[in-house]
């Protein structure tokens, strides 16, 4: 079954926001946990206006479930990676003020900065994943460049989905079936939410993980953070 990481950034805002540890995001990550969750993902920014540095030592040294970390791969992140060793480091290519990741690597491009990051996460014991377009060629690039995984930037779906637009999957189904086919692993993530992520999920093949954080804090906040994290579950499950 895909396995659902969980993103914790805007629980880490929440918290940031008035100064005190309220909500405890260690506590709040162990209870997510608790409630189902397959792995915690974060984003530290060099701002730290969420997650911040020591967050993830912290989080590294409680979880009994795989932590990714997500970020540019700057000399400031990549030493911190590989101090903390968390099971994977997903590479994105965003500028240090960017609101949010909002589009993938260009693979070709920046072919030779991403050899040298991905070998010394490797040789470091990290699986490395590169967020990239559901596109063939920027896929070849990430499998020529010795990525462990690919995470498809699902956006575009979800922004069409949300209109009745089901034809943008298509372009999802043969970006995974293809890098599956190269041998990459395929993760996911990206305004994936309880509408959209089980016809996702049932049609894009395979599909190791998806990564999911701002769509669950919000219905949270209406429904509970368990019945959240289960009905997560629930849009994954049953799905071959």
């Amino acid at each position: 079954m895909t396995k659902l990481s969980v993103n914790i950034n805007k629980i880490a805002l929440i918290r940031n926001s008035r100064g005190k540890n309220m909500p405890d995001l260690l506590k709040a990550a162990e209870d997510i946990v608790r409630f189902g969750a397959d792995g915690i993902t974060v984003h530290p920014r060099p701002d730290e206006r969420h997650i911040r540095k020591q967050d993830v030592y912290d989080l590294k040294a409680i979880l009994t479930v795989e932590l990714n970390v997500e970020g540019y791969p700057s000399p400031e992140f990549l030493k911190m990676v590989e101090e903390v060793k968390p099971a994977q480091v997903t590479l994105v290519p965003d500028a240090p003020d960017a609101l949010t990741s909002n589009s993938g690597w260009n693979t070709l491009k920046n072919k030779h900065l991403l050899l040298e990051v991905i070998m010394g996460l490797q040789n470091a014991g990290i699986r490395t994943s590169l967020f990239v377009e559901p596109d063939i060629e920027m896929i070849e690039g990430a499998r020529e460049i010795g990525t462990d995984r690919i995470e498809l930037y699902t956006e575009d779906y979800a922004a069409a989905y949300a209109k009745g637009d089901n034809s943008v999957v298509e372009s999802y189904i043969k970006a995974a079936a293809y890098a599956g086919m190269l041998g990459l692993g395929v993760n996911a993530g990206h305004d994936l939410n309880q509408n959209n992520l089980r016809y996702f999920a049932s049609l894009v093949r395979p599909l190791d993980e998806v990564s999911i954080g701002h769509a669950i804090v919000c219905e949270s906040l209406y429904d509970g953070l368990q019945t959240t994290l289960e009905n997560y579950k629930k849009c994954l499950s049953g799905i071959e």
